[in-house]
């Protein structure tokens, strides 16, 4: 029995044509710099068409109590506004805007990403710290031509991410709490700089290091690898000073002599040194810091730098997305073998609901990839029976938006969830109405045929049952049975489900074929 969990619908023209160059576009809302990278994907390389950043400074707007200001959402959109004019060539399904830790923490996000989308024309995704690993490490991997284990490691505005991988695949993710904006306001708040204050930002990167410095040098690395603007601007300064031997590499003791050179710049905004930028000067010495106390955790005696990273790595993943290579489905797969899912019933109910999904997503104006998401919740809907038999749905739920998931974004996981929460039993409108307004018509579509599909195989049978006459109007179902003069299991189930329906505001039409024997 196929286990499979991507959507056996045929592809469309556009997917399918893989000699074409497709054009891509990724934005990194990153909580010290936004990026725009623009990029023709063929032959599974990328060719750069337009590379934009700029230092918003993000998590330098969230106040003590956890809130954006409105000078650093302000920023922040006119900073999109200057990106837009690159997104205009850019269908919907190749481009993907993903927000980092500034988002994550920030109580008023949503409030940030309703006007960003209302400007963009486009969906934010806020991805979880270890997601940004994998892609961070995606990317990376891609613009080293090196084999080998390697540690990669990238210091952002708001967190710094760890990961080990071989080739493509990470071995180990994690994304802790610490980056060059944070720290900054954390330690240096009135810009001064001086021994006691690095010390104390060093020792507290160290403290964030320990849970994952004796499992990281346990799986260990052949060769450490850093990304991104902190690391990139120590490799430059370093260069600028004599003090490496090769340009992008970062020694043990040149990083010493550039923590000395900072230290005697006495203020922030006093901080000037060949090799560096200007827009980074301010946050740089917490990020040397943050570094310094890496090379002290894992006894490094040097880094080098490498091109690509999470706009790179979310682009190569938009590329994979829909494909053999959906680390989306991998994800689930592993999911389904965690937690001893049925892949039988599973797949006897995937196989229902694509067909369902085939004879009214016309009529219900619902697309392939929404129709992914109603393949993937049928092969997982009963993963809740690990835990207890009793409420599964919710068990189910729970896991889904809660466990670290590859290639997923948050929204992306919580709109999993909620169809695996709706697949029986009363409808959950609350639930339903604590989705975005965006969400609403599309997720009770996909979770009423989910709910079908699951009362189809009820009886639990070694193959996907016959589908009934089924069409859709508007917001309703109707299903026609066969012509039978007693109930049957389907009737009585069908009954059920009418009453949930109209109880929850939906209708649900069930006829009988007449009989003319």
């Amino acid at each position: 029995m196929p286990t499979d969990i991507s959507l056996p619908i045929a592809t469309s023209a556009a997917e399918a044509d893989s000699g074409a160059p497709q054009r891509f576009a990724a934005i990194d809302l990153g909580s010290n710099s936004f990026h725009l990278l623009v990029a023709n994907y063929q032959h599974e390389r990328l060719q750069v068409v337009a590379r934009l950043g700029e230092k918003v400074q993000l998590a330098a707007g969230l106040d003590d109590d956890g809130l954006l200001s409105e000078e650093a959402m302000q920023r922040a959109l006119d900073c999109l506004g200057r990106f837009a004019p690159f997104l205009s060539d850019i269908t919907n399904a190749n481009l993907r805007i993903v927000g980092t830790n500034a988002l994550r923490d920030a109580d008023n996000s949503q409030a940030f990403i309703e006007r960003a989308e209302a400007q963009l024309g486009h969906a934010i995704e806020i991805i979880a710290g270890r997601e940004e690993a994998r892609l961070i490490y995606l990317g990376a991997a891609h613009a080293l031509a090196e084999n080998g284990r390697r540690l990669i490691v990238d210091i952002g505005g708001g967190s710094t991410e760890f990961i080990i991988g071989e080739a493509f695949e990470p071995r180990a993710l994690e994304s802790l709490r610490m980056g060059c904006v944070t720290f900054s306001r954390r330690f240096f708040p009135d810009g001064e700089l001086n021994e006691k204050r690095m010390r104390r930002a060093e020792l507290a990167a160290l403290s964030e290091l320990a849970n994952i410095q004796r499992p990281y040098q346990r799986l260990g690395w052949d060769d450490p690898v850093g990304s991104s603007g902190t690391i990139k601007a120590a490799a430059s300064v370093l260069y600028a000073h004599g003090d490496t031997p090769h340009e992008g590499v970062i020694t043990r003791g040149g990083l010493k002599k550039l923590r000395e050179r900072l230290l005697k710049c006495k203020q922030l905004d006093k901080v000037a040194l060949d090799g560096l930028k200007a827009d980074r000067a301010k946050v740089f010495p917490a990020g040397i810091a943050i570094l310094g106390a890496i090379f002290e955790a894992f006894d490094l005696t040097q880094m080098r730098f490498a091109d690509g990273a999470l706009r790179e790595g979310v682009l190569y993943d938009m590329a994979g997305r829909n494909t053999a290579e959906d680390s989306r489905s991998k994800s689930l797969e592993s999911l389904q073998r965690t937690y001893d899912v049925d892949t039988r019933q599973g797949f006897n109910v995937a196989d229902t609901a694509e067909r369902l999904f085939n004879q009214v997503h016309h009529a219900w104006s619902l697309n392939l990839d929404q129709g992914r998401y109603l393949q993937w919740a049928s092969h997982v809907h009963e993963i809740g029976l690990a835990i207890s038999h009793s409420q599964f749905h919710r068990h189910g739920a729970y896991l889904l938006e809660h466990s670290d998931l590859a290639g997923f974004s948050r929204p992306e996981q919580r709109q999993l969830a909620f169809l695996v929460r709706a697949h029986r039993r009363k409808f959950p409108l609350k639930e339903w109405q604590a989705l975005p307004n965006a969400q609403h018509a599309i997720t009770q579509k996909l979770a009423r045929l989910l709910r079908l599909a699951v009362l189809l195989n009820h009886s639990r049978p070694e193959s996907a049952p016959p589908l009934p006459e089924i069409s859709a109007d508007s917001d309703s179902l109707t299903i026609t049975l066969p012509a039978s003069d007693e109930p049957t299991l389907l009737s009585t189930d069908l009954e059920q489900e009418q009453a949930f329906m109209e109880a929850a505001g939906f209708k649900l039409i069930i006829k009988q074929a007449k009989s003319y024997g």
